[in-house]
């Protein structure tokens, strides 16, 4: 039971930093940093994009952008901290 627990540990700390990678991905292109024309820059935007357009469409239906800014995200990640919480605790209570 506990090496499952880990190997969910281990996938949810992936998501939060491909969703990290990805928030700082559109704050770099939006500055210009990043630019999109690159094929390489291109190809990481459209991965992350990939892996978390599931999660942000599901997300976004209850939690709309508001004022220009998308909380998608935020929540997102006080999700998968809340999961990784709780198999903390179950994890020790096993």
């Amino acid at each position: 039971m506990l090496i499952v627990i880990q190997i969910l540990m281990f996938a949810l700390q992936v998501y939060f930093w491909i969703v990290t990678a990805t928030v700082l991905m559109s704050w770099l292109v939006a500055l210009n940093i990043a630019n999109t024309r690159n094929k390489y820059v291109y190809k990481f935007c459209l991965a992350l994009n990939y892996a978390t357009v599931p999660v942000v469409r599901v997300v976004r239906r209850f939690v709309p952008p508001m004022g220009g800014f998308d909380f998608t995200p935020m929540v997102i990640i006080f999700f998968i901290w809340l999961a990784m919480e709780g198999l903390n605790w179950l994890a020790y209570r096993v």
